[in-house]
Parts: C-alpha cells; sequence; structure tokens
C-alpha cells in the first residue's frame, strides 16, 4: 500500500537514489552531477510551507517517489506561478504513483493560492508528457536546444496548468 506524507530528512538518502538514477541515465533531469545525501538532506531542509516535499511511502518498499513545487521566478511578479518536479523509482513506474505525486501536489498548489503550475519535460520523455496532460496540463511551448546532455541536444516541453480563473 502507497501513502503520501511530508518528506523527512530520514528520506534524503532513498530520494537521492531515486533523483540520481535520473541524473545518471535519463535526461528527465538536465542535472549532470548526482546529489549526496547530504546536499539532498539540504534540499529537504529547505523545503518548507508550500514547497514542502512529498514522499509516496510503500509498506514494503520505502520512499518509491518524491514531489516537490518550486519557485517558478524570482521577480515578484511571478509570485502566484510554481513549477512542479516528480520523480517516480524505476521501479515502481507505471503504477499510478506519479498521478497520486502529481494529483496531491496540485492540490498543495491550490491550497496554497497558486494560480498557475508550469511543467518543464524532456520532450522524450513520453510518460511524464502524458501523466501531465492526463491531469489537465496544456503544452504552451517547446524550447529547442535548450539543454545538452550524453552528448545530444534535448528540448524542454513546457506544459501549464491554471488552476484558479
Amino acid at each position: 500500500m502507497v501513502s503520501l506524507r511530508t518528506a523527512e530528512s530520514r528520506d534524503a538518502e532513498a530520494i537521492a537514489d531515486i533523483y540520481n538514477f535520473e541524473v545518471e541515465n535519463t535526461s528527465a533531469t538536465f542535472d549532470l552531477v548526482p546529489r549526496t545525501v547530504t546536499a539532498q538532506r539540504e534540499w529537504l531542509a529547505a523545503r518548507t510551507g508550500a514547497f514542502t516535499a512529498i514522499v509516496a511511502d510503500d509498506s514494503v518498499a520505502g520512499v518509491i517517489g518524491f514531489a516537490a513545487l518550486s519557485t517558478y521566478r524570482d521577480r515578484a511578479g511571478y509570485r502566484t506561478t510554481v513549477e512542479n518536479s516528480v520523480y517516480v523509482h524505476r521501479e515502481h513506474q507505471r503504477r499510478g504513483v506519479g498521478r497520486l505525486l502529481l494529483t496531491s501536489l496540485l492540490e498543495v498548489a491550490r491550497n496554497s493560492g497558486f494560480h498557475t503550475v508550469i511543467a518543464r519535460i524532456d520532450s522524450q520523455s513520453t510518460g511524464s508528457l502524458a501523466l501531465h496532460k492526463a491531469l489537465g496540463f496544456i503544452e504552451v511551448g517547446t524550447e529547442r536546444q535548450i539543454g545538452r546532455k550524453f552528448g545530444r541536444w534535448l528540448d524542454s516541453v513546457i506544459m501549464q496548468k491554471v488552476l484558479s480563473d
């Protein structure tokens, strides 16, 4: 059984494991350097209020996914817009964990008074694109050759969900 809860310092190693697999093996993140457990703990410590990270905790496997909201831009006019991140352990993908995390994250954003959620997704990440579309995000653009990883240029699809009118 999978439950969601606020991420804690004790989750840093599991979160780093999930994230670092993506850093080293996929273009789900354009990050090139794996995170240390210490850096992951610092990231978690900085996550407060609406920006608190949540984890999907499986009663048998432990932490199998995590999600968080981040500031979209630092200028005051953007303060009602946030960006989302969702990562699921490679052995637990395509089982509804990402949907559970993103649905909860959207509720956190709505309850925190945010107006818009932005997702930046590698154009080859078909699962993530489909998940966001299924939860009401619309594609609003593509940043061409915006990143470079594994010796190739990467495009980033921008998706947006307006939470309130």
